[in-house]
């Protein structure tokens, strides 16, 4: 498996609804691929804040630049109401 495949099958493997044999190739590639790993821990994080629904503070340093770029991405896809 590779970093495309897991990707596509990811949401299968967090729900724990994916096959076992494909479960099988994505924990073996898991294993070796550190980037997939982060993806997949930052997944289970998210999902655990939302479902405890636990408040959490975005530092205004990364809210800035999130608003920034959200805002940017809206003149590019909505020139006529920037």
């Amino acid at each position: 498996m590779n970093c495309d495949e897991l990707l596509a099958a990811l949401n299968e493997y967090v729900d724990g609804t994916l096959e076992p044999g494909v479960s099988g190739d994505l924990q073996r590639h898991l294993s070796g691929c550190n980037p997939c790993q982060v993806v997949v821990d930052n997944i289970r994080q998210t999902i655990t804040v939302y479902r405890h629904g636990q408040a959490v503070e975005i530092p205004a340093a990364c809210r800035e630049r999130l608003h920034a770029a959200l805002r940017e991405r809206w003149k590019q896809t909505h020139p006529a109401n920037a």
